[in-house]
């Protein structure tokens, strides 16, 4: 495998909380306010997790959550990471992102701010993101550009707004954002409890891959439009293939082998973070892991189990 030849990891992707100001219906991290997760890493045990992230050199990091603006020390962590000059990804809803905020993470090596558009009008938006506002979103995207960030954005497709995909596209445009992201629906977290909900109908999918398409000819010299692999399965069969060299750090430091799989391999409490990449490894060589890949693959109903976590033998925690 070519994570065997890397000493750690070029992708940590750190959900810093479950805690957030809005309670989306699609979320996969079960995220809401006031669901913080028990034992999350404080603020002195998570600058010993930035400090193993610098030692061992790892040149890439994205913040997420639940929403990691609602952490008290979400700026320490990126100002530390960023002088240090990893390059940094932050994951937020737009809520709390206005000029100030935008104006300190311009004075970082930031390769991108990506903002959750999930609909073009006010209330298919506040339907599908409960306790949102549009209009905050879109003055997130703004004060991002003015301050100079690279822009993504971000559309998760549900049965309440799949319908209005072409509209955000073009939203994202005028925005002027680099990027565009999205794919099928994931059976994860809250949306799993509220797949019969939620779920797009097979004809609105091909709809939207219609649109994808046509938008993808259309605009491919002013936005990025990335949607493959369009589901979990395309993407646990690509990692099936060539594990790839990411780290997925639960807020209390736990590690997951992939966000599709309930399997944790490693506990950044108790492991430094190159334990920690030798167990991630490991995981992609133990039978219990693959097997459980190929039958991810087979039955997308098992993507609902990714969350009640199971402690892999060799995670030694």
């Amino acid at each position: 495998m070519r994570i065997d030849e890397l000493r750690a990891p070029l992708l940590v992707t750190w959900q810093l909380t479950r805690n957030c100001d809005l309670a989306c219906l699609h979320c996969c991290t079960e995220s809401a306010p006031g669901k913080r997760l028990p034992g999350e890493l404080d603020a002195d045990e998570a600058m010993q997790l930035v400090r193993g992230i610098i030692d061992h050199q790892v040149p890439y990091v994205m913040l997420c959550g639940g929403e990691p603006l609602v952490v008290p020390h979400f700026l320490v962590i990126a100002e530390a990471l960023g002088a240090a000059g990893v390059q940094l990804k932050i994951e937020t809803n737009g809520q709390r992102f206005d000029a100030q905020i935008a104006e300190r993470l311009a004075r970082l090596p930031v390769r991108s701010v990506q903002i959750s558009l999930d609909a073009d009008s006010e209330d298919v938006y506040r339907r599908q993101r409960p306790g949102g506002s549009l209009a905050k979103a879109h003055a997130a995207c703004e004060a991002a550009r003015a301050a100079g960030l690279p822009l993504e954005i971000t559309f998760a497709p549900t049965r309440l707004n799949i319908d209005q995909i072409e509209a955000v596209i073009e939203r994202a445009r005028t925005l002027g954002a680099f990027r565009f992201n999205t794919g099928k629906l994931m059976r994860i977290g809250t949306a799993a409890r509220l797949w019969n909900k939620l779920e797009p109908s097979t004809e609105q999918y091909r709809r939207m891959l219609d649109v994808l398409q046509r938008q993808a000819t259309a605009i491919e010299d002013s936005m990025e439009l990335c949607y493959l692999p369009f589901s979990i399965e395309d993407g646990l069969r690509r990692s099936f293939e060539e594990p790839p060299a990411t780290m997925l750090v639960l807020p209390d430091g736990r590690v997951k082998v992939t966000a599709a799989l309930p399997h944790v391999c490693a506990d950044l409490r108790r492991q430094t973070l190159a334990e920690a990449w030798d167990a991630y490894r490991g995981a992609w060589r133990d039978l219990e892991v693959l097997a459980e890949v190929r039958h991810a693959i087979a039955d997308a109903s098992l993507h609902s189990r990714a969350n009640n976590w199971k402690v892999l033998a060799l995670a030694n925690v």
